[in-house]
């Protein structure tokens, strides 16, 4: 046995998972392997009986889970040379809340031949969005009844959690709902599967359903008071201990460890969520720093140390990022996603002509053109609301908005002007903690946009006045998700006693950061005064057009 030690973080995204070894002693990837998911996101008919899925559905199938393991860690390990007996831990993250109803001994309801036909037996993935219905009765009820929880939540209960899915399976399929011993987080399901042992996670827990490590989930009188079935659905289908992240859940059983090619016996984390697993993954464990996992849409994550309301938080949740601190958690449903729809939708031909001469990538060549301009040089201003506003307005309905365009406005124009709105929603987000008693003081980037898009993380820097320092791993989450890994594993064994001083070790951050050109902050803060005073007009009541538009446009399509 050598003297160097690895762990291995799995990072379970929405269409493919993929394992990476590290090194324990400084945090660098020897090896990493993807396995798409072999039935994808299944939104339209379950796999075998052919049953539709109705609007909205978005389920999986819990082996494709297993296969990630089967193929991808057996992959890294064989990439690597690595000898087994050298790895220490493991540790995942998951895409959440991504539940599904198991039976006592943990076997999905969906493998059961009875019950494979109807979709309520299978994996609900984050996105499914048809428990709309039962998220807005939570709401409204949760608000009638003044409900100490709801402010934790920004006022606003996701149809996308826990408890609005676990209310569909009972309001839809009863039977689904009696048959299920518990209602499981799939990352919960995945270590269970892979360690014999149960515990939920105080990260999913916490932030997908409604649990609070004092006062534990909703009363029995609130379930009652949504459905009297659901009164003891937090003692029965949601019992476990819940424990905090980097606790051991247990170790890999001898099957497990023959199928991923591993030793049996080493340590198993607890489970985790995707973008949270990023925030000790760029070496943040200590309070004041707000780490942006950017890519599509952006989650914002922040360590406190008292418990806070700071308006259209996602979610605030004691050891529910790093053990020991409140876990705030923020977000944009798109930032990304903008992007990627004006190029596909907005750009002209010759832009696209010009680009493929220059043989750059269309995102790219814009980019280098709106370099060109100063700040407030484009006389543009946009809202970033194309797929609503999650933090801090929590409203679906609302929409984009583009100020300013004249008869010589260029594309590139109208692309800088996208990347500054994304920017001054950020900058609403961090305001919003920052005056509610949560300081910011600087920023993290990781995901995908900051490690390809310069002129993005120069934006966000001069217009939050704040220096932004960015991931060196391409693979932030799994990395760690490894760290946890490495602290299940524990110190007497080559790893970590916690996650602070695996962090020290591991957390690599490039050293070129990104920092507040004076002149432009001077600029970006009138231009910020205006988007501030478009988001309350437009966000606020003062004129809801933006949903008259949409109602208009709904009875047109009935």
């Amino acid at each position: 046995m050598s003297s160097k030690k690895y762990a291995i973080g799995v990072d379970y995204g929405t269409e493919s998972g993929r394992a990476v070894l590290v090194d324990l002693n400084d945090g660098a990837e020897i090896a990493d392997h993807v396995t798409p998911y072999p039935h994808g996101v299944i939104d339209e008919a379950l796999p075998e009986s052919g049953v539709r899925l109705g609007h909205e559905w978005a389920l999986q199938h819990p082996n494709d889970y297993l296969e990630v393991l089967k193929r991808s860690v057996p992959a890294v390990m064989r990439a690597s040379g690595v000898d087994p007996a050298d790895v220490i831990g493991l540790g995942i993250d998951f895409t959440a809340c991504t539940m599904l109803p198991v039976d006592a001994s943990g076997e999905p309801l969906c493998f059961k031949p009875e019950l494979k036909a109807n979709p309520h037996s299978w994996v609900k993935l984050w996105k499914h969005h048809a428990a709309q219905d039962e998220a807005n009765k939570i709401n409204a009820i949760a608000a009638q009844r003044g409900e100490a929880f709801l402010p934790r939540y920004g006022g606003k209960i996701s149809s996308e959690w826990m408890i609005a899915k676990a209310w569909q399976i009972l309001d839809e399929a009863p039977d689904v709902y009696d048959r299920a011993d518990r209602f499981m987080e799939a990352a919960d399901w995945v270590v269970n599967q892979m360690t014999g042992s149960f515990a939920r996670n105080s990260c999913t827990a916490g932030y997908k359903a409604i649990w609070h490590k004092k006062e534990g989930y909703p009363s029995k009188d609130f379930f009652k008071a949504l459905d009297p079935r659901l009164e003891h659905l937090a003692e029965t289908k949601l019992r476990g201990d819940v424990v905090p992240l980097g606790t051991k859940a247990g170790e890999l059983t001898e099957a497990m460890a023959q199928a991923m090619g591993l030793k049996a016996g080493i340590a198993v984390a607890v489970g985790n969520v995707d973008a949270h697993a990023a925030v000790p993954g760029v070496g943040v464990v200590t309070p004041g720093k707000l780490v942006m996992a950017m890519g599509t849409s952006i989650c914002h994550m922040l360590l406190g140390t008292e418990e806070r309301e700071v308006e259209g938080m996602c979610g605030v949740v004691e050891d529910g990022i790093i053990p020991g601190y409140l876990g705030y958690e923020a977000g944009q449903s798109a930032v990304g996603d903008i992007f990627a729809w004006f190029v596909d939708n907005s750009v002209p031909a010759y832009a696209h002509e010009a680009a493929k001469a220059e043989g750059e990538n269309i995102h790219a060549y814009l980019e280098r053109k709106a370099s060109a301009y100063k700040p407030g040089e484009i006389g543009l201003v946009a809202l970033d609301w194309w797929n609503g506003n999650r933090s801090v307005l929590v409203d679906t309905e609302l929409s984009g908005l583009f100020l300013g365009l004249t008869l010589s406005t260029k594309p590139e124009e109208m692309y800088r002007a996208l990347l500054e709105a994304t920017a001054f929603g950020t900058r609403k987000i961090v305001e919003a903690f920052h005056s509610n008693g949560v300081p910011v003081d600087e920023l993290y980037a990781c995901g995908g946009l900051p490690q390809k898009n310069r002129l993005l993380m120069q934006i966000y820097a001069d217009v939050t006045n704040r220096e932004i320092k960015i991931a060196d791993s391409k693979q932030t989450p799994a990395l760690g998700a490894a760290m946890f890994g490495a602290v299940a594993a524990g110190a007497a064994n080559g790893g970590y006693d916690n996650i602070v001083d695996a962090a020290r070790k591991m957390a690599r951050v490039r050293e070129e950061t990104f920092k507040p050109i004076p002149e432009n902050v001077a600029v970006y803060e009138k231009l910020y005064q205006e988007y501030n005073a478009l988001h309350d007009y437009f966000g606020r009541g003062a004129n809801d057009v933006m949903k008259r538009l949409k109602a208009i446009r709904n009875a047109a399509l009935h």
